[in-house]
């Protein structure tokens, strides 16, 4: 990553935090905290406040992507800059909800964690994966889309944007008859499996048999080192930031639809006029 790409500096450090190491983790507390002490700081000095070694703050920086430190604080500065003239970045306040909290407070703080999921979404979002599944979709001659709880949500939109648009598109609402289609989906179509841990056992079983059937297979999750991730063909990351109040998967559907939407809008960029 270099200070010509479009990429934030903190959309990165967000979108691994899954994958961290617990001293991996205090580093990135430590940017996402203060980013322009961080920019001011030292390795020495960063591995000092983090309570570990200089070491593990170069594996960090590496893990996001850069190769040389003082590139990550070129464009720390560089992305701090930008906001200052823009505006857009939110403050740096702690955004999860209390209990406490009054009506006015739950309003700022989903409208930031919600803001943060598709802004954070679209700068990580693989162009290049997101253009493959268009293709896919595009020539498919059926297109069966799974998702379970809010994921539910996103795929059945999906499908009736693809039916709206003459596309064959089917949203399974149950496990059972959705694994029966998938096993038997054969070349030429699609699957699309949504699920923000990439864990649930439903939808990377639907992934599964549809693989096996020859199917090309499509998962728009959270986690690209997941179960669903590996029985996916192609890998639409989202990167949702979810509330202690995560039942209401609040950060996740917002990403989800944000990366649906645009698969549909290229679908129909190739199709229609």
């Amino acid at each position: 990553m270099n200070a010509s790409e479009a990429r934030s500096v903190m959309a990165a450090v967000r979108g691994t935090l899954p994958y961290l190491r617990p001293a991996e983790r205090r580093i990135a507390d430590s940017l996402l905290a203060d980013r322009d002490g961080f920019a001011r700081s030292s390795i020495s000095e960063i591995a000092a406040r983090a309570e570990t070694s200089t070491t593990t703050v170069v594996r960090f920086y590496k893990r996001i992507g850069y190769e040389r430190f003082k590139d990550l604080l070129h464009d720390l500065t560089q992305e701090s800059a930008r906001e200052q003239l823009t505006g857009t970045e939110f403050p740096a306040e702690a955004s999860d909800i209390d209990r406490n909290d009054n009506l006015s407070q739950v309003v700022a703080k989903v409208a930031r964690d919600e803001s943060l999921s598709l802004s954070d979404t679209a700068q990580l979002l693989d162009i290049s994966e997101l253009r493959r599944a268009v293709e896919l979709t595009s020539a498919a001659s059926r297109v069966d889309m799974f998702g379970v709880g809010a994921s539910s949500i996103v795929s059945r939109d999906l499908q009736h944007k693809l039916s709206r648009i003459g596309r064959t598109a089917i949203d399974w609402v149950e496990a059972h008859t959705a694994w029966t289609s998938a096993a038997v989906l054969g070349e030429g179509a699609v699957a699309i499996a949504i699920s923000h841990s990439g864990k649930t056992s439903d939808t990377v079983e639907f992934l599964r048999l549809a693989r096996a059937s020859g199917a090309a297979t499509i998962a728009i999750t959270n986690m690209v080192e997941s179960p669903l991730a590996r029985e996916a063909d192609v890998v639409l990351r989202t990167a949702a930031h979810e509330t202690t109040f995560r039942s209401g998967a609040l950060g996740s559907r917002m990403a989800q639809l944000l990366v649906a939407d645009c698969l549909f809008i290229g679908i129909v960029q190739q199709h229609y006029d």
